[in-house]
């Protein structure tokens, strides 16, 4: 994965940077004895990310002013969004409603029947977001849909993605 760097297409990663208290192979903590190491030689992996990430979409991280994909990075303005719901909600009569009203029929005739009302609601299926930008960039991400709210939450998740894209 690839974060905003300084490369002519903004995917560069940036080099690993120097801390007093970078314990990683190479580097002792100060105060610990540890020998001091030439900290040039191990120059491997990306830096931090210099932007906060504000909204995460399945795979898909959108920050003030990129988007990171396993497929790339793109600048975030400019940028087109997409959800479709290929989610499916079913509602079935529950099988503990069934065997509680048969069973209970013999003990208290109706009244058991009122466990014959009992419903169980099961929603299967994805979410899917399309992100295109700038030089044909596109990536699409299947979200697993468990339930109906997931559709609002990732409707909100891809409207301020949006509100991001309009104001870059």
């Amino acid at each position: 994965m690839t974060y905003p760097g300084g490369g002519p297409d903004g995917t560069t990663p940036f080099p690993h940077q120097r801390s007093e208290y970078d314990s990683s192979p190479g580097f002792a903590v100060p105060g610990y004895g540890a020998p001091q190491a030439d900290p040039t030689q191990y120059q491997y992996g990306a830096g931090p990310i210099p932007e906060q990430p504000l909204v995460v979409i399945g795979d898909i991280t959108c920050t003030q002013n990129f988007v990171i994909t396993p497929s790339g990075t793109c600048p975030i303005s400019g940028t087109q969004w997409t959800v479709t719901d290929m989610s499916v909600s079913t509602e079935r009569m529950s099988q503990t409603g069934l065997v509680l009203a048969i069973v209970g029929f013999f003990m208290v005739c109706f009244l058991s029947m009122l466990f014959l009302l009992m419903k169980e609601r099961s929603t299967t299926g994805y979410i899917q977001v399309t992100v295109r930008g700038a030089g044909g960039f596109l990536h699409v991400t299947n979200i697993p849909a468990f339930s109906p709210v997931a559709m609002g939450d990732v409707s909100g998740r891809v409207n301020y993605a949006r509100t991001l894209a309009a104001m870059a």
